[in-house]
């Protein structure tokens, strides 16, 4: 199948990600909840409700934008210890105090050489962040090094528009509503006519959950929300 001419090549898209990313950073938040009609915070808190955290744990939003999940979870849970790591540095400098009150440390890192010691989180979670890496088995091997025997790798991303009787509707609403929502919020309508055709490549939810076993991570399973349009996948790491 031929690249989407909205896409950039795969040598290009480590850098292209990184600035599309610093350019629609501070409207970021505001785009994810009108994408989704407010649905991406309930995601979130679900996607920790299969952390399965314990008291005092430790976690790690990857490629955590503004730290979203990561905010969530010291909201829920005020003895956890959570760091949040982000390839774009204008997304982290955009969550930095975003939840008076509520301190969460930032590092910039690359998904694949995250800087910390084998073992180290109760769980690693990342959101919509795997659709924009090329090594996706790389990514989640990295995820699952830092992971503590027994912790949990969790991921929440979107799904390819299905072919069921609504898959008109939602690659009516990915194409067309969704960059023109993002041209007006951000002003960067290329913005978000990527994000929609980057879900399109992107791998079902029964592959996706089949490269967190090549990396490693056993009981591997999935729950589908939004009419089958995001899918939460979890992993344990055993060894």
């Amino acid at each position: 199948m031929n690249r989407s001419p909205v896409l950039p090549a795969v040598e290009e898209k480590p850098v292209y990600v990184n600035r599309m990313f610093a350019r629609i950073a501070p409207t970021y938040d505001l785009m994810n909840r009108l994408m989704t009609g407010g649905q991406d915070q309930r995601w979130r808190r679900e996607m920790l409700d299969y952390c399965n955290l314990p008291p005092r744990g430790t976690l790690l939003d990857v490629g955590a934008g503004t730290g979203d999940i990561a905010y969530t979870a010291l909201q829920r849970h005020p003895t956890l210890r959570a760091v949040g790591s982000d390839f774009t540095y204008e997304m982290m400098a955009a969550g930095v105090g975003k939840i008076p009150g509520v301190f969460l440390p930032f590092v910039q890192a690359d998904t694949y050489a995250l800087p910390f010691a084998d073992n180290s989180f109760d769980a690693v979670v990342s959101g919509f962040l795997v659709r924009n890496v090329v090594d996706r088995v790389a990514a989640f091997r990295e995820m699952a090094r830092v992971t503590k025997p027994g912790g949990r790798v969790v991921c929440l991303e979107t799904t390819p528009p299905s072919n069921s009787i609504l898959g008109p509707l939602f690659r009516l609403y990915f194409f067309q509503i969704v960059p023109l929502i993002g041209s007006i919020v951000s002003g960067d309508r290329q913005a978000y006519a990527y994000l929609p055709h980057s879900t399109v490549e992107f791998p079902p939810p029964a592959e996706l959950a089949r490269m967190m076993e090549q990396a490693g991570l056993q009981h591997v399973f999935y729950v589908e929300r939004m009419m089958k349009a995001v899918a939460i996948h979890v992993g344990v790491k055993l060894l």
